[in-house]
């Protein structure tokens, strides 16, 4: 309401009811209007008196809030002074495993512009280059999955996306083996479309 109270919206207001009814947002009924005090006290003095029935009224939200998931179970594990469990140091999904995304996203960049840049198109760097994508991939799909998809709240959803996903790893795989082997391969694709 703090807007209503600038002195063009002011100047307006007192203008014309047309242009009262322009600043506020929402319709209520005249009913809505007389039964509720508080709408009597927040709405200013120039706009009780010179509305019409069919009043306007600021809201802050226009649409209904919908939750996406449903809300946990309401349940309490253990008392007050049970501890917190402290999961066991796992170096292989901790530090090692940062460490291996870290260099995994770092090779992919010599091995995107040596072959370009060197002018060779040779087919074990092109080899290593898919290997690395699949790779890359899979391990920011999979990222993706364990923040979106939180395992108390929809294990299943969880399990299903998992599964989906390493599926689609061994078909991105075989389908770029075929490509390296069958066909030109990557860099020289990329090559051809960067001539055409």
């Amino acid at each position: 309401m703090a807007s209503v109270m600038r002195p063009g919206l002011l100047r307006q207001s007192f203008a014309s009811p047309a242009a009262s009814q322009r600043v506020f947002s929402t319709f209520t009924s005249s009913a809505a209007r007389q039964s509720s005090p508080l709408i009597q006290q927040l709405r200013p003095a120039f706009a009780r008196d010179a509305v019409p029935k069919a009043t306007r009224i600021a809201a802050f939200h226009a649409t209904q809030r919908q939750q996406i998931l449903p809300p946990l179970p309401q349940k309490i594990e253990g008392s007050v002074n049970t501890a917190v469990p402290v999961p066991n140091p796992d170096y292989s999904h901790g530090s090692y495993h940062w460490s291996f995304e870290r260099l995994l996203a770092a090779g992919l960049v010599p091995l995107t512009v040596a072959p370009f840049a060197a002018g060779t198109l040779n087919p074990l760097t092109d080899s290593i280059l898919c290997a690395l994508l699949v790779l890359h991939s899979h391990i920011g799909f999979e990222s993706c999955i364990i923040d979106y998809f939180p395992e108390k709240r929809i294990p299943k959803l969880r399990v299903a996306a998992h599964w989906a996903l390493r599926i689609a790893t061994v078909g991105l795989g075989v389908a770029l083996y075929s490509f390296e082997t069958n066909d030109v391969g990557i860099t020289e694709l990329v090559a051809r479309l960067w001539h055409a």
